[in-house]
């Protein structure tokens, strides 16, 4: 069976074939225009020197007949090599990801990183060497959310992340059609903005375009003002100025509602672009067949009132806006008097909220979603050993892992086992420096975090109960609002301890407690905090360097000691990350402060 990234190397591999195809085809076509046109021009010359002119007429339709096709033609080739290219691009990144090279990746999802939430910065969610910056495939604003939420939003229901499962599963077989999909997006020429105003754009009424004797009048002024021209152009029983007045008078019509006429312009040219990769990714997901329960209800939603699919709508609403953003075009001034354009338009585009502008924003989501869950996916495909998490409704707090690790460490993570199971609420984690306390705390939580978004955990099992997941480790000072890092660090274990007392099961990641103060408060201040944990439905893990905590055991039933420990070789000090059961017996600190180079002699230990 083929790994991921040889998977991803022959689809590049046919994708650049493909490319060279389409370039030569490019290059082919362009000449052949240039050919027609000059193949043409010679052709008129000689014609008209020979004073041919019925000859010379034909020749002179048939080049810019047969010019227009191969304009046509060229475009189509150049629009497939754009969209060829981005599926070659895709696989190239997901090669990267495999060979752990993600970090490269422009889309970190800083823009989401809040020092508030309760764990997203401590976890690496968002920003540089992210989980985000790892898995993202949303293009779109409202999917890069959605895969915001579902990694810092905090699980209700365990059935619904069971549904996700089925439908992260069923994706990440669905390889084609997710970069499909992904390169759908990545078409859009620009970054695709907040849809808000779009959306308000479609809901907000203007009621003049939708009187009838407005649209009546739309629909016969510009056909009697045509038949009055044709008329006296071709008969002469009409006098000129007849049809001047009529074009007079439609002229004047346009000055009418102008002001919100050039709004819906203004808004049409802002938003018309992402229409278009709305529509493309709808239909997209439109013309896919689903297994899985979630995707078929997110597939099935998307109909407007009258039963008419959001990809047929969608069409609609991309020709409206994209007629209303060509009024840049030299002639639209002449055609617009005559036709009153943008009359039909406004009219077009009232009917159009009326039949569908309610489920504009539930559509958009439901690509957002699509995307969120395709990006989660990938974690799936990437990882066929990782292991779909097993979410308990238990009222008691559980955490149960086998063979755990980092699921951003790539393959030299080592991984460990953690239970977490009545009557232990607390792992005490010990051990000296650098021998992977904090990286286990961050792998637990990661790793929750993903669980509770539907998606494969790096572990060979993994079983958990819907707890809030609450961090206490990167903390510093905000001079800004004149917090040291010791408070700062009792905010955020206030937080906990407040979250605990409303009777939640909390799942908490403490990392070196109370380090900003001296150590009498802090052994003393971390025994209460733990004791006060261990009597609520909070489960989680403490990692510590004092090792008095580790007396907690004896007197506790809900705390256990577990430690990481190092070994020398060949005068180098060595970390093999393994979990071992009992409190840390060693310490390196004196022996990585002379490996800094710093001059440390042993009378003075």
């Amino acid at each position: 069976m083929k790994t991921s990234k040889e998977v991803y190397e022959n689809r590049k591999n046919k994708y650049d074939r493909l490319l060279q195809k389409q370039t030569k085809a490019s290059n082919l076509l362009s000449n052949l225009r240039l050919l027609v046109m000059l193949a043409g021009f010679a052709g008129a010359l000689l014609l008209y020197s020979t004073r041919n002119y019925i000859l010379l007429a034909g020749v002179m339709a048939a080049t810019l007949i047969l010019f227009a096709y191969l304009v046509i033609q060229h475009s189509k080739v150049i629009e497939n090599k754009e969209y060829t290219a981005l599926l070659s691009k895709i696989n190239e990144d997901s090669i990267k990801r495999c060979k752990g090279e993600w970090n490269e990746f422009p889309d970190d999802g800083k823009d989401f990183m809040d020092e508030n939430h309760p764990y997203s910065g401590d976890l690496d969610i968002f920003g540089p060497g992210s989980l985000f910056q790892c898995i993202n495939a949303a293009i779109t604003y409202t999917g890069r959310r959605m895969l915001s939420d579902l990694l810092t939003r905090h699980p209700t229901n365990a059935d619904d992340i069971r549904k996700r499962q089925a439908a992260i599963e069923e994706l990440a077989g669905k390889v084609s059609w997710r970069q499909r999909f992904l390169a759908e997006g990545l078409m859009a020429e620009t970054k695709m903005q907040n849809p808000e105003s779009l959306i308000a754009w479609v809901n907000q009424e203007n009621p003049f375009f939708r009187k009838a004797w407005v649209v009546f009048l739309a629909k016969l002024l510009p056909s009697a003002t045509l038949l009055l021209l044709l008329t006296a152009w071709a008969t002469g029983i009409i006098p000129y100025y007849i049809p001047a007045l009529a074009l007079a008078v439609q002229y004047i019509l346009l000055s009418v509602k102008k002001k919100e006429r050039n709004s819906n312009f203004l808004l049409a040219k802002k938003y018309s672009k992402d229409i278009k990769v709305y529509y493309n990714l709808i239909k997209r997901l439109e013309n896919q067949k689903f297994r899985s329960e979630y995707l078929k209800s997110i597939k099935g939603s998307m109909m407007n009132r009258e039963s008419q699919t959001a990809c047929y709508q969608m069409k609609k609403l991309f020709k409206i806006a994209d007629s209303l953003d060509n009024r840049k075009n030299a002639f639209y001034f002449v055609f617009n008097i005559l036709t009153l354009w943008d009359y039909q338009n406004l009219i077009a585009l009232e009917r159009w909220k009326e039949k569908s502008g309610r489920f504009l924003k539930s559509w958009i989501e439901a690509i957002g979603t699509v995307e969120a869950l395709s990006s989660l996916s990938i974690l799936r495909f990437d990882n066929p050993e990782w292991s779909m998490p097993e979410i308990t409704s238990n009222q008691k707090p559980v955490f149960e892992a086998k063979g755990m690790g980092h699921p951003l460490l790539g393959r030299e993570r080592v991984n460990n086992d953690v239970q977490i199971l009545e009557p232990i609420h607390t792992l005490l984690i010990t051990g000296s420096n650098m021998s992977g306390k904090s990286t286990l705390l961050r792998a637990a939580g990661i790793n929750l975090v993903l669980a509770y978004a539907g998606a494969p955990v790096c572990a060979g099992f993994f079983r958990a109960s819907l707890m809030h997941v609450h961090s206490c480790m990167r903390v510093s000072d905000n001079l800004e609002k004149s917090i040291s890092s010791f408070y700062a660090e009792l905010l955020r274990i206030k937080s906990i301890v407040a979250k605990s007392k409303e009777g939640e099961s909390v799942f908490f990641l403490l990392d070196e407690i109370f380090k900003g103060t001296n150590s009498i408060d802090r052994h003393m201040g971390a025994k209460v905090l733990i004791r006060k944990l261990c009597s609520t439905k909070s489960i989680g893990l403490v990692s510590t360097h004092d090792l008095e905590l580790c007396d907690l055991e004896k007197e506790n039933n809900a705390v256990k000691n577990y430690h990481f420990q190092e070994f020398y070789e060949n005068g180098r000090i060595c970390f093999d990350y393994k979990l071992r059961p009992g409190a840390s017996t060693t310490r390196n600190a004196i022996y990585l402060m002379k490996l800094a180079g710093i001059d440390v002699e042993d009378e003075q230990i």
